[in-house]
């Protein structure tokens, strides 16, 4: 189990990459959902060593969103580029 002042910081650690990540999204930069998808991993590491296990399953459905939004924002941004004329 984690030490209490171990609780503080993770909940500083996970809340700075969460609030990164919607920040650079509301940026319009398709990576930032990668950011968050990222962050599932520390939330992962997180539940596992508080035995708090209703967290996994957060992770999946989190992690879910945020690759299927990178991927959907990827796809438009490559959909926007001007094509090069032949």
């Amino acid at each position: 189990r984690l030490h209490p002042v171990s609780y503080q910081l993770w909940s500083w650690v996970l809340m700075a990459v969460g609030v990164t990540g919607l920040y650079f999204a509301g940026q319009k930069k398709p990576w930032a959902w990668l950011v968050g998808l990222g962050a599932q991993f520390l939330w992962l590491a997180y539940a596992l060593a508080t035995d708090q296990y209703g967290f996994i399953v957060s992770c999946v459905v989190y992690g879910s969103v945020y690759l299927k939004n990178h991927l959907a924002w990827q796809r438009d941004a490559k959909a926007s580029e001007p094509h090069a004329e032949a």
